[in-house]
């Protein structure tokens, strides 16, 4: 097991709730050395061409631009991205669109808890909360 404490990683938080930033932002503050954070997925976008973090954590209802739009543009042009969809919509369409999309992973922000799981064992590649 790698122990990311000792590795320089970063991640994106893109969500268009502030208070929930925050609290994302306490679960992987501990995990990444560079923490950046955007409100909808237009400027997930932007942040990501700039910055290319090593994870994203993406909400889906966002405006202007939804999660799985940024999901989709940011895998095109960047199809070795790691994204996480981090919401609080659990149904199917929404998870299968995700899929599609190129996320890897789906976490219900009542379970955020499965951040840390993911973190400790850093394993994004194959690490899947799909299922």
């Amino acid at each position: 097991m790698i122990d990311i404490m000792h590795i320089k990683t970063s991640v994106l938080i893109a969500d268009d709730n502030n208070a929930m930033r925050e609290v994302i932002r306490k679960f992987t503050e501990k995990y990444f050395e560079s923490i950046y954070e955007c409100s909808d997925g237009g400027e997930a976008i932007q942040c990501f061409y700039t910055h290319q973090p090593d994870l994203v954590l993406m909400d889906i209802k966002m405006k202007p631009m939804d999660g799985i739009t940024a999901t989709q543009h940011i895998i095109q042009h960047f199809p070795s991205a790691k994204i996480i969809i981090v919401t609080d919509y659990g149904n199917e369409s929404l998870r299968n669109a995700a899929t599609k999309a190129g996320a890897v992973g789906y976490i219900l922000k009542e379970n955020l808890q499965e951040l840390n799981t993911l973190f400790l064992n850093h394993n994004t590649a194959q690490s899947s909360f799909l299922n």
